[in-house]
């Protein structure tokens, strides 16, 4: 038979069930948008800018079983993916890029978008492919696929000569899709053994999970009961296991971790780890003190021993692993001599509830009245995505998330501008269900384009934005060692104005008065298929734990000279 390679990917991206494409047509792709246009299952959208496209992929693949793809035009539509790209690759999401590519049958050269594409994306993807042939087109995607969604997953790059697509070649048959199921090895369930002993025989045992985890929750709560212990999450797995339960104890576990963390692990004697690197931000800039009997749960061997050596590292798919693991201990019991854990938690949890309320934010709105009256309306099943800034850690700190895959948020790679563009990601693959983006206002202002794309679509979602004219997190970080903040304050903007000319409905909370009944209005207007732009005249002046944490931490681990310097010219520019 005789097909375009245009009509061969629409073909492979059917058989892969995905949803939605994102990106903007160019003359080295409209074939393929052209062919998307004709299926019956696939949805292609029309993004402003394909870096936002790719965030939009991103919340498809982390809240959805399709996987996010974009279909983008070589050298400017790679380079502007690149930073939504190289999110999906730090922090292991799976993402298909389709691009076109230049002609392989020229005589000239020098075409329009010719560059090495696979050079430049070779650091931020897991593996890149250049089809050459109409026969290798179905196969070539399946195996980006596949690629992209076993081991630790990650996004591809396909490369698809605009030659191919517009001629018809010859292809002997249309291959269907078969994902490989996983499977744990002889190795893996023999240190699940060694590591049931271990957790069992242990005083005090803590839980840390992260994204890795998010899909093993059932299992992971079992572990936690039978253990009874007490268990934090990293920043992106904070879903991975629900705050109402009363071994739930937040993010993180050290000094920059809120107090039922900090408190609940000070004496911790054997740690699991699932589904976490112990990077930067969850560890509060490497702040934690992990035991000597670390049990290590990861799909990718590379992370293992990296910051913290570990006693037992197990390769696994984690929901695998912690099924099997959870087996194991039943029979052996537990040493645990935290009898009272859970209800030192609640305590700790209660206490930093009230030194929230308690603070005095004038005029302003108190992120904890905010985030109470958000959880009261919102329902079990609403998504919460939270950008990157001061923001995500009051939304981590203080925004309780119930089910998994329900919270996510930039990080590792951490870039600003994530959450508009990923709310209608979220809100596109689930259309039934309410989202509702915490946004700061420097983030806002770097992606608000894509409230266009939201009014366009009719995508009835709320768009959270925490207005204090700052870049918040790094301006807090300035008024510490400088006692000056530079290139951190933002222009006036005028929201409303731009929610209206974006046709958005706009809604402003200007105190704490006004918390209930706009954020009911807001979610009212949404669930009308209209998005909502609301303006939350925040107060930022009470810093959270994760923010006095890490300034604490890296203080205290600079060289004297540096420490000295630092602290003399904070004291000089307060005294002048």
């Amino acid at each position: 038979m005789k097909k375009t390679a245009a009509w061969l990917v629409r073909y492979a991206l059917e058989q892969l069930k995905v949803t939605h494409t994102f990106g903007i047509p160019g003359v080295h792709n409209t074939e393929i948008y052209d062919e998307l246009e004709n299926s019956d299952t696939i949805d292609p959208v029309l993004v402003t800018h394909e870096g936002y496209g790719a965030f939009m992929a991103d919340a498809i693949s982390r809240s959805s079983d399709s996987i996010g793809t974009l279909v983008i035009v070589p050298a400017a539509g790679a380079t502007h993916a690149a930073s939504g790209i190289g999110e999906a690759h730090l922090d292991g999401i799976p993402m298909l890029v389709i691009s076109g590519g230049v002609r392989t049958d020229s005589q000239f050269e020098y075409q329009l978008h010719d560059m090495d594409q696979h050079k430049m994306l070779e650091p931020i993807t897991k593996k890149t492919y250049k089809v050459t042939t109409y026969e290798d087109v179905v196969p070539t995607i399946f195996d980006a696929y596949t690629e992209a969604t076993t081991g630790e997953p990650g996004p591809v790059f396909v490369e698809i000569p605009v030659n191919l697509q517009l001629d018809k070649g010859e292809v002997s048959h249309l291959p269907t899709y078969q994902q490989p199921a996983p499977v744990l090895s002889f190795d893996a369930r023999e240190a699940i053994q060694k590591a049931a002993k271990l957790l069992a025989s242990a005083k005090n045992p803590g839980i840390f999970v992260g994204w890795g985890g998010v899909d093993a929750s059932q299992s992971l709560t079992l572990i936690a009961e039978q253990l009874n212990a007490p268990v934090s999450t990293t920043l992106q797995g904070l879903s991975a296991f629900p705050a109402n339960h009363p071994l739930h104890t937040g993010m993180g576990f050290g000094p920059a971790a809120v107090p039922a963390a900090t408190n609940a692990f000070k004496q911790c004697d054997c740690l699991l780890a699932i589904g976490t690197r112990f990077s930067e931000i969850p560890t509060g800039s490497f702040g934690v003190t992990v035991p000597e009997n670390l049990i290590h749960i990861d799909i990718n061997p590379a992370v293992f021993s990296k910051n913290y050596p570990a006693k037992i590292a197990i390769e696994a798919d984690a929901t695998l692993a912690l099924a099997e693991l959870a087996e194991a201990i039943k029979p052996l019991g537990s040493e645990n001599q935290q009898a009272a854990i859970q209800g030192k938690i609640a305590a700790d949890k209660a206490n930093y509830q009230k030194e929230w309320l308690a603070h005095d934010s004038k005029d302003r709105v108190n992120p904890a009245v905010f985030f109470n009256a958000l959880r009261q309306q919102l329902p079990e099943d609403g998504y919460v995505i939270a950008d990157d800034g001061n923001h995500t850690f009051l939304s981590a700190e203080l925004m309780p998330c119930l089910k998994p895959r329900h919270f996510f948020s930039p990080t590792d790679f951490n870039c600003m501008g994530y959450a508009i563009p990923a709310v209608i990601g979220c809100k596109l693959a689930n259309p039934s269900l309410p989202v509702v983006g915490i946004i700061g206002d420097g983030a806002f202002l770097m992606s608000q384009t894509e409230l266009f794309t939201a009014s366009n679509r009719g995508v009835g979602a709320v768009f959270t934005i925490f207005n204090d004219g700052d870049l918040a997190q790094i301006s807090q970080a300035q008024k510490t060692p400088y006692n000056r903040t530079t290139c951190t304050n933002l222009p006036n903007v005028r929201f409303e104005a731009l929610a209206t000319a974006s046709g958005c409905q706009y809604v402003r909370i200007e105190s704490n008065d006004d918390v209930q009944s706009k954020i009911a209005e807001a979610l009212s207007l949404a669930a009308e298929s209209q998005p909502v732009v609301l303006d939350v005249n925040i107060d930022y002046s009470k810093k959270t734990r994760f923010t006095q944490g890490i300034i604490k931490t890296n203080l205290k681990r600079m060289k004297l000279p540096t420490k000295i310097r630092m602290i003399s010219r904070a004291l000089w520019r307060r005294i002048s």
